[in-house]
């Protein structure tokens, strides 16, 4: 199963709520932060509501 490798690329801090919240349900704190996830589509929507704060690619 591949898996999807996001990487925190902007601050939240001026962001709405909710995108704050992702951020952090994702297990991102800083900027730089990355993570490692399995490709499903619960964790593509939550990169597809923080879109400009994150770069996401997949990894195998």
């Amino acid at each position: 199963m591949s898996k999807l490798k996001i990487t925190q690329v902007k601050s939240g801090i001026a962001t709405k709520p909710n995108h704050r919240e992702t951020l952090r349900s994702l297990g991102l704190k800083r900027i730089g932060d990355t993570v490692v996830k399995e490709d499903r589509p619960e964790f593509r929507g939550m990169v597809q509501t923080v879109r400009h704060l994150v770069t996401m690619e997949e990894v195998d």
